[in-house]
């Protein structure tokens, strides 16, 4: 059997962050770009292990695969384990539109005390406990590239960005960071 290749992430190696918020490039994962209609919902879900959303800024978690309401009929799905979405999906039978986007995102860990005020510099969204819980999701803007945020602690987020992003992204949490340790 062949192996296939498993690119290296664009933050590989980088650090960042201060007493009050720890900046962690997130571990390779799988990554989908899902449509579908509310009929395929269910088949879907069962497909993946995993409900899916249908309400704005909801999420579904099971097994290391989250499952982000990012838009009506619009969903990022995300398999930290690595597992075949793309298989799972093409099983499921109904209609539906699948990209693997594993390599166009990268993850970025932002989690401490500090979390929500480094992500609040360059974010426009409230994202305190009471308006954004846990499992709390939404496509938004950090600066001027576009991000999707998903809370998965009380004082954790990951954010999603673009690869091309990520750099950019990733200073501009760390620059927040110390801000937030001030």
């Amino acid at each position: 059997m062949a192996e296939t290749a498993t690119r290296r992430s664009v933050l590989a190696g980088r650090q960042g962050g201060s007493w009050a918020v720890r900046l962690t490039p997130a571990a390779n994962a799988t990554r989908v770009a899902l449509r579908a209609p509310q009929a395929s919902l269910a088949a879907l879900s069962s497909a993946l292990g995993v409900t899916i959303p249908n309400a704005p800024k909801t999420s579904g978690r099971a097994n290391g695969r989250s499952v982000l309401w990012i838009g009506p009929d619009e969903w990022l799905v995300i398999d930290e384990n690595g597992g075949d979405l793309m298989g799972a999906l093409a099983g499921a039978g109904v209609l539906h539109s699948a990209t693997d986007v594993s390599h166009r995102n990268v993850g970025i860990i932002v989690s401490g005390p500090g979390a929500e005020l480094a992500l609040a510099s360059g974010c426009p969204q409230d994202l305190s406990l009471a308006a954004f819980p846990v499992g709390a999701c939404s496509r938004t803007i950090f600066g001027k590239a576009e991000i999707v945020i998903f809370r998965t602690e009380d004082d954790t987020f990951r954010v999603e960005c673009w690869r091309s992003f990520a750099d950019f992204v990733f200073g501009l949490l760390a620059d927040g960071a110390e801000d937030a340790a001030h």
